[in-house]
């Protein structure tokens, strides 16, 4: 995120908290602020080329995709969000860095903005 905020700090970029252990009581608070299993961590919530915007998954290998983040992940890519699973500090940046050098959702000039 650091990298993120001095590369692109007028990009909105925000992490979703839904992953780690909680106690009993804490997640039973979050499930009912709508918290949910499987949704990327992250989401930046501009619109590039033909995506409303873009999730990102971190994680630390050899570890794969949950069942719910698959599924998560299929509902939305079918809505039209990107999403992209990075392992590493340069696939990050790769991602990012390729995401935001799109055109404009909708663009036929191909200027950012």
């Amino acid at each position: 995120m650091k990298w993120f905020r001095l590369q692109y700090p007028r990009v909105l970029l925000f992490a979703i908290p839904n992953g780690g252990d909680r106690s009993p009581v804490e997640a039973a608070i979050m499930q009912g602020e709508g918290v949910e299993r499987g949704i990327p961590d992250l989401c930046l919530p501009r619109p590039k080329a033909s995506w409303h915007g873009l999730y990102l998954e971190a994680k630390i290998a050899p570890n794969d995709l949950s069942p719910d983040q698959v599924e998560k992940i299929a509902l939305l890519r079918a809505e039209g969000y990107r999403c992209e699973v990075f392992y590493t500090l340069d696939q990050f940046m790769e991602i990012v860095n390729n995401y935001l050098k799109l055109p404009d959702y909708g663009s036929t000039t191909g200027e950012n903005r």
